[in-house]
């Protein structure tokens, strides 16, 4: 599970409220050039109240971005503003500051990684995706430039499990019964075939990669050697300080905690500003909605004023992770994932909470998950249900999870998951659901320079640079990598005139 955010109040990155074009002296970006970027000691205390205010207000899906007045406000002008500091935002704005000489505005409601990207688990797998399926093209683009952005970070003489969290475990998706072994044959076939180097482990085999799972002898896991993890919040630090370099040059600003209250147009309906509850930032050339689960509502109250009503379905989709630190009960080699974990992420949206107000439990969904993060970490998932924007915490929730893995891994049978009270750490979030289990990606028909890039569910870090590549190339009309047509918003979000 890749998009989650963090549980209860999440640890913001202590940056001011903006920081703008006029700024000289990159030092005074707060952690942008401090030795301690990439540790502990970054994550401040100052905005936790603040931060937690915002988070309220976002649970019920509509009151940072309505009803809120500009106080003040003064006026900054950019080529390109930014809506939204999640992974998406942000690999946008670094794609236009590397591949263009535009200047970037990123402003958003909170600060970055206190949404959906904040804390998942932080794998860029490849074994649970479907060759030639509408996402396969993005998501192999993906990979290659996540490759090459890391090969970039060696070659400057970084590590990249230090800066990054990076490192290349392989990862297994695992089936018990027959069904599931020929399912997974099949499987590897089709990802060996597409170019990935894959194979199929016997349940003997499987068991010499990971002597901790147990799964009978009539399963098997796909294996795929090359896929990798990655720590969200290390990566995201490390982004926002490549970033941080233009700001010298007048060409980046970061304007978090500032809620966007409305768009300003021109007479013909371009849009030429962003109206935030402290600023206005006046955009030359683009506006990128990348808004995570908020940018249905968000895109809705934008333009509700402009003539026609904009229906983006993205919807919040609930999830729960469990974190033990300084596991040493035993050891992970891979990355692991249940067979029907892909069916699970593909689940239909229905009702999920009864006229009491009770979720209903067969909205609720769990597949077992499981990684060890480069911290002697473990980290088990996952859960999805469809509850609104409700980010409250279920102990039922997290017993499931641990009850699912330990069908997986006896050792955890013979544990209370109360041994581990003190050192276990429980994330919640809400992933950005689309119907149709596609982003969207595109030019918003009508208004011209508007733009969205929404919807990534949990794959918001696995497809973050491919998508940051396609919305450039789309506002520079550069000739683009990857085809376009199953992401856009035609047909697929409803425009009533």
């Amino acid at each position: 599970m890749a998009a989650i955010a963090s549980n209860v109040i999440p640890k913001p990155y202590p940056t001011t409220n903006a920081i703008v074009s006029s700024l000289r002296n990159p030092s005074s970006c707060c952690f942008a050039l401090n030795s301690s970027l990439f540790g502990d000691k970054f994550l401040g205390k100052s905005l936790v109240a603040s931060t937690w205010s915002i988070q309220r207000n976002r649970s019920n899906g509509s009151a940072p971005f309505r009803g809120l007045k500009p106080i003040k406000a003064s006026s900054h002008t950019f080529d390109v503003v930014v809506v939204g500091a999640g992974i998406i935002g942000l690999t946008i704005a670094r794609q236009f500051l590397l591949e263009s000489d535009l200047s970037v505005a990123v402003v958003d409601a909170a600060v970055p990684c206190s949404g959906a990207t904040g804390a998942g688990q932080g794998y860029l797998w490849m074994v649970h995706k479907t060759p030639g399926s509408d996402k396969w093209e993005l998501a192999m683009r993906s990979r290659e430039l996540w490759e090459m952005f890391v090969e970039n970070v060696q070659r400057q003489g970084m590590d990249p499990l230090e800066m990054l969290g990076w490192k290349k475990t392989g990862s297994l998706l695992i089936g018990r019964t027959p069904k599931d072994s020929a399912m997974l044959k099949r499987r590897v076939d089709q990802l060996s075939e597409a170019g990935l180097r894959a194979e199929f482990l016997s349940p003997h085999d499987l068991l010499l990669e990971e002597p901790g799972l147990m799964i009978g002898k009539e399963g098997g896991a796909a294996f795929l050697p090359d896929d990798c993890q990655i720590d969200a919040r290390r990566a995201v630090a490390f982004i926002e300080k490549v970033n941080r370099h233009f700001v010298s040059e007048g060409r980046y600003g970061e304007f978090y905690n500032e809620p966007v209250t409305t768009l300003l147009r021109s007479g013909r309906g371009e849009v030429k500003a962003v109206q935030t509850s402290k600023n206005t930032l006046y955009n030359k050339k683009a506006v990128i909605v990348a808004a995570g689960c908020w940018s249905g509502t968000l895109m809705h109250d934008l333009i509700m004023d402009s003539g026609f009503d904009l229906d983006v379905p993205v919807k919040p989709r609930k999830g729960h992770l469990l974190v033990v630190e300084n596991f040493n009960s035993f050891k992970l080699n891979h990355g692991l994932m249940e067979a029907g974990y892909v069916n699970h992420a593909e689940g239909a949206l229905h009702s999920s909470v009864s006229a009491s107000g009770q979720v209903d439990a067969e909205c609720l969904s769990i597949s077992m998950t499981a990684t060890m993060d480069a911290w002697g970490n473990l980290v088990l998932g996952s859960s999805r249900q469809f509850v609104g924007f409700s980010t409250e915490m279920d102990e039922s929730v997290i017993n499931r999870i641990w009850e699912r893995a330990g069908e997986f891994f006896p050792t955890l049978r013979e544990m209370s998951l109360r041994d581990f009270c003190e050192r276990r750490k429980v994330r919640i979030g809400l992933r950005p659901y689309m119907p149709d289990g596609k982003p969207v990606i595109g030019a918003v028909p009508g208004l011209s320079s508007l733009f969205l890039a929404a919807g990534h569910e949990g794959e918001g870090l696995s497809l973050a640079l491919g998508t940051a590549e396609m919305v450039a190339n789309l506002v520079l009309g550069n000739p683009g990598k990857v085809d376009l047509a199953p992401f856009a918003l035609e047909n697929r979000c409803c425009m009533l005139r």
